[in-house]
C-alpha cells in the first residue's frame, strides 16, 4: 500500500491542482467514524490505480483552508480533480464501484 499521500494546505496546489494525472482527494478527520469506514476502500483504489491516478488525503482539522476552499461541510467528502478542476464530488461513504467508475471516466 502506501500510495495514499497526505496533503495539507501548503502542498494542496502542487500535489492536487498542478498534477498531470487525475487526483482523488479524501477530505477526512481522525475522529470521523465514516471516514475510517471508507479508508480501506480509498487505499484499495490507490493500489489498483497506481500510476494512472493519484490518491491523497486531507485532514480537515490540520488543513482547514483546503476544505473551506472547496465547501466541504460534512466528511468524508471525496473529490476527483482533473487538470485542477473538480470533476466529481462524493459525500459520505460510497460503494467502491461507484468511485472506480468516476476514476475511469476521469482517466479517459
Amino acid at each position: 500500500m502506501g500510495q495514499v499521500a497526505e496533503v495539507n494546505d501548503g502542498s494542496f496546489e502542487s500535489e492536487v491542482l498542478q498534477a498531470a494525472e487525475p487526483v482523488l482527494v479524501d477530505f477526512w478527520a481522525p475522529w470521523c467514524g465514516p471516514c475510517r469506514m471508507i479508508a480501506p476502500t480509498v487505499e484499495e483504489l490507490a493500489a489498483e490505480n497506481a500510476g494512472t491516478v493519484r490518491v491523497c488525503k486531507v485532514n480537515i482539522d490540520e488543513s482547514p483552508q483546503s476544505a473551506q476552499n472547496y465547501g466541504v461541510s460534512s466528511i468524508p467528502t471525496l473529490m476527483l480533480f482533473k487538470s485542477g478542476d473538480v470533476v466529481e464530488r462524493f459525500v459520505g461513504v460510497q460503494p467502491k464501484p461507484r468511485l472506480q467508475e468516476a476514476i475511469d471516466a476521469a482517466k479517459a
